[in-house]
């Protein structure tokens, strides 16, 4: 296997991190495009340098921030290498946002340049040399600014250094085991950290091709599930491959390793996923801030409910532990973000004088050292004065019978403060009583923790990531 290599694991630059992986020889793919032309790495770095001279042409310096609203597609991925190259900040943004979302958060990043649409990107290479006098970049110099919030309230942009991303992505390279004949399955958006820096830049990093599919879809995927040895996707990629009859051992044979991340894998779908295929998904986990934090191992046992160990040179602790073992998570190391563009307000009440950073999630640690996220601390539920762990009970609902998910959040209650409120979506063809399914869980959850209300939907809303968006439950839930 190449993550050995110290050439990589050494690399605290993502320059120094794509030429170690680079392979000899130019006419290696790295995009397989479903229904085009491959892109070989010598092309793709060719034509990264016309749009890196193109968008020097139009005035874009080292350190100018250059926002990408583009829809997957090569072209997405050439306008993160001319920013590399260039020593441009890459601004990405969610494909989905509209005008007036992408208008606050280019007011609060004030990019050089804003592109929308793949064919400007191509229309910056155009006529330009293909020799690039690349900008040297040290350790510490921004590579990436990611707004973890935009469509409402004051925008967050988490600056993020090339030793942030570079150290990040060699972690993973070794630590995931990628060898020189592995090729990735790309079923995720390149707006985000998944997607991008943990995907994209493992494969750069390892010299390798990835099949670049446009979005998940299922057919798509069995189309090629056969020639790939790793596969990058979110709980809500795994439960549609769950319920597609295609999903067997055999059709699973070539892959070696499938990730699942951006938001929790329930314990249900990675034992069905192991069961049905006979792999056993590795959840990991991250953010935006910090790239990825922990992983379940490659060797060894991959403990459902839970995200693994910290990487390497990455420390995670709890703070403020509860009696029930629940901490806030903190994390330090190279991973984590130099801060906030704008916001000096944050440095104080988001790192700990000691330089950890508070995550926001909450935790636990058992035993063996292997961590799980039990929830945000603004989802925690305080009913009573007591606390209500969200994801413990969305467990309980989750076991019973005809259940296929659940959501738990805490609505305003004149009495407790906070009420204990449950959204649940039903198996295909399982009729579900609001009743009966409370009474079922008194008989494993304390009186406080039961909903006092249990609402049925057909389906929970999800970001673009497969997180639920349990801001918009709330809202739904008090209209």
């Amino acid at each position: 296997m190449t993550g050995s290599r110290p050439e990589v694991a050494a690399a605290e630059t993502l320059p120094a991190l794509f030429a170690a992986g680079r392979p000899d020889d130019p006419d290696a793919v790295f995009l397989e495009i479903p229904g085009g032309e491959p892109w070989t790495y010598g092309a793709t770095w060719d034509r990264a340098a016309q749009v890196a001279n193109g968008m020097r042409a139009a005035g874009v310096r080292p350190g100018d921030r250059v926002a990408v609203q583009v829809e997957k597609s090569p072209e997405a991925i050439l306008a993160y290498l001319a920013c590399v190259r260039s020593g441009a900040v890459l601004l990405p943004l969610n494909t989905a946002y509209t005008d007036d979302e992408v208008g606050r958060l280019t007011a609060d990043a004030a990019p050089a340049l804003l592109l929308r649409d793949r064919s400007e990107v191509a229309a910056f290479a155009e006529g330009q040399p293909v020799e690039l006098d690349d900008h040297p970049v040290g350790p510490d110099d921004q590579a990436a600014l990611l707004y973890t919030s935009g469509t409402t309230g004051r925008p967050k942009g988490a600056m993020l250094t090339h030793r942030n991303l570079a150290s990040n992505a060699a972690g993973l390279h070794g630590l995931w085991g990628f060898r020189p004949d592995d090729v990735l399955l790309h079923v995720l958006p390149v707006f985000h950290t998944h997607g991008l820096f943990v995907a994209t830049n493992c494969v750069l990093a390892n010299g390798t091709r990835m099949i670049f599919l446009p979005r998940f879809d299922p057919d798509l995927v069995f189309e090629h599930l056969g020639r790939t040895t790793v596969m990058m996707g979110v709980p809500t990629h795994y439960t549609r491959l769950l319920a597609d009859p295609r999903l067997t051992t055999e059709a699973c044979r070539s892959v070696r390793l499938f990730v699942c991340g951006s938001a929790p894998l329930l314990a249900s779908v990675h034992r069905s996923f192991r069961d049905r295929t006979g792999k056993a998904i590795l959840e990991r986990y991250g953010m935006t801030e910090t790239s990825m934090i922990s992983s379940n191992p490659l060797d060894g046992e991959r403990r459902p409910g839970t995200v693994g160990f910290p990487l390497p040179d990455v420390e995670v602790r709890l703070a403020d532990v509860d009696a029930e073992g629940v901490g806030g998570v903190e994390v330090h190391g190279p991973n984590v973000f130099s801060g906030y563009r704008g916001r000096p307000d944050l440095d104080a009440s988001e790192f700990r004088p000691d330089g950890f950073f508070r995550t926001g999630d909450l935790g636990t640690l058992d035993d063996d050292g292997y961590l799980r996220i039990v929830g945000r601390t603004k989802d925690l539920v305080i009913s009573g004065g007591l606390n209500v762990h969200p994801t413990e009970v969305e467990e309980a609902i989750n076991a019973l019978d005809g259940v296929l998910e659940s959501a738990v959040v805490g609505l305003p209650d004149t009495d407790l403060g906070e009420a204990v409120v449950a959204v649940v979506v039903a198996r295909p063809g399982a009729t579900l009583d609001p009743d009966r399914m409370r009474t079922a869980l008194r008989a494993g959850l304390a009186g406080f923790k039961v909903p006092k209300r249990v609402v049925l939907l057909d389906e929970l809303p999800r970001n673009a990531m497969g997180k639920v968006e349990k801001a918009i439950l709330r809202t739904l839930l008090t209209s």
